[in-house]
């Protein structure tokens, strides 16, 4: 019996940050190995080739060293899109959905880590909170593989346009924006309403993540029970973290949209040529695939200085939490920039909608946005060590690119080192997972006591 009780005290016990890194490591090292077999590939294929092109799928990133419609099979293809949907919808929702499609009961500590891991303010209803983001996963999906399909089915015939519109929907839905079309991504299609306006729907309707879905679903039933209310009743009553991503999406579209058609109006490389509409929507569809998409309509390699900064910016903020953008998260940048507001203003707590936000989350915000830079800087900084002789800008919107999981490149990658790729693979990895929740993998078990401490206080200078 002791013995029985030393065993089981030796047991890993497993954090959920260290279960959700361990889980997108996992997945990622068995897609690399699949993609690098022969039976996924029209030609032999390098190992740190299949395993870059397995992180920047599962990572929905995009960036990618091979063309992947040239390079895989119909086989590779569909493990390709079978990782893209993994890494889209998340570890634990995936092992959640299998686990219910077995009619396996969901144990008590695999809902606190679905709690944990979307940031749930309670344990009921975990269940069909899984199971409604995957039926509105495979909804909007499947809207947007109809649509894709309407234009592919003309051009490609039935059943490659069909699949090609499935496999495209997935990626944009899930912010990957690996496309299997060639090398010049949606370029071709810079003047298809359908095209553009399709994928601009699925990228934005995932960047506001799951727990915005089920907030705005939820008081929609409610309005659509009392039919006399407007929706600025909906507004209203929707949570203080659905609020802020809505201004905050709709905001950085808006600035987004703007700057990318004011800077690159007579620019003859990317927008130049395209009337005043077209410039319009292909404006607004880079400000959208900034946001962790990856999708190009233009050509990234030809845009001006200006307009590539304004792109690092957006991949930096990135999309909404527990959704499937990355970037540090439209409600941590606007936390930070409305307590510069306060601050400016002698508030004394950061507030929001009439609204007080906790200091603890204040900090949280801070320290992500630090952490995250921080990787970034490091991974920007290994690049130029690699690249000595490659464009400045260029590798900043590289280095961020891969940092936000967006994927945009300015006709780099393929050209980097291995040593360039490996820093690549890394700064995927940590921006998929959280650059807060790998710096939790490494930090070790906190200590209560020190929770409740108080020290004497004293002041420093600042400014």
């Amino acid at each position: 019996m002791v013995d029985e009780q030393r065993k089981s005290a030796r047991k890993i016990r497993f954090s959920t940050v260290q279960i959700v890194a361990l889980g997108f490591f996992g997945v990622i090292f068995l897609g690399g190995v699949l993609l690098w077999l022969p039976f996924s590939n029209r030609q032999p294929i390098a190992f740190i080739d299949a395993l870059f092109t397995s992180v920047t799928a599962v990572c929905v990133t995009g960036l990618v060293t091979i063309v992947p419609a040239e390079q895989f099979t119909v086989a590779g293809k569909v493990i390709l899109m079978a990782l893209i949907q993994i890494g889209g919808l998340g570890i634990i929702a995936c092992t959640s959905a299998f686990f219910l499609i077995l009619r396996k009961r969901i144990t008590m500590k695999a809902r606190i880590t679905i709690q944990q891991a979307y940031g749930l303010d309670t344990l009921s209803g975990m269940v069909k909170f899984i199971i409604r983001i995957i039926k509105g996963t495979f909804l909007v999906e499947g809207i947007g593989a109809v649509l894709f399909a309407c234009k592919f089915v003309p051009e490609f015939g039935f059943i490659k346009g069909v699949g090609y519109g499935i496999f495209h929907s997935i990626s944009a839905f899930c912010n990957a924006g690996i496309d299997i079309l060639g090398s010049t991504s949606f370029m071709r299609y810079v003047t298809s309403p359908l095209v553009n306006f399709t994928t601009m729907f699925l990228i934005v309707t995932a960047g506001l993540g799951f727990p915005v879905w089920h907030d705005i679903a939820e008081n929609l039933k409610k309005c659509g029970r009392q039919r006399k209310r407007p929706l600025k009743w909906l507004f209203t009553r929707l949570q203080l973290q659905s609020k802020v991503v809505l201004m905050m999406t709709a905001g950085l579209l808006l600035i987004g949209t703007l700057g990318f058609f004011l800077i690159e109006y007579n620019n003859p490389e990317t927008m130049g040529p395209l009337n005043v509409p077209q410039k319009l929507m292909a404006s607004m569809f880079q400000s959208v695939t900034t946001r962790t998409a990856g999708f190009a309509s233009v050509s990234q390699e030809g845009l001006e200085a200006s307009s590539k900064l304004l792109g690092c910016i957006l991949m930096f903020i990135g999309g909404s939490p527990a959704g499937t953008a990355g970037g540090i998260k439209t409600t941590t940048a606007a936390m930070l920039l409305l307590t510069v507001i306060c601050v400016l203003r002698n508030r004394r707590d950061t507030e929001c909608f009439d609204r007080k936000i906790d200091n603890g989350i204040v900090r949280s915000g801070i320290t992500i946005a630090l952490i995250t830079f921080i990787f970034l800087f490091c991974g920007f900084a290994a690049l130029t060590l690699f690249e000595p002789g490659r464009d400045f800008l260029n590798l900043m919107y590289e280095a961020t690119s891969a940092m936000g999981t967006v994927g945009l490149s300015a006709n780099l990658t393929p050209e980097l080192s291995r040593g360039s790729h490996v820093v690549l693979m890394l700064l995927m990895y940590i921006g998929r997972i959280g650059p807060m929740t790998m710096a939790l993998v490494f930090a070790g078990k906190s200590n209560k006591s020190e929770q409740f401490r108080e020290l004497p206080e004293e002041n420093i200078m600042i400014g």
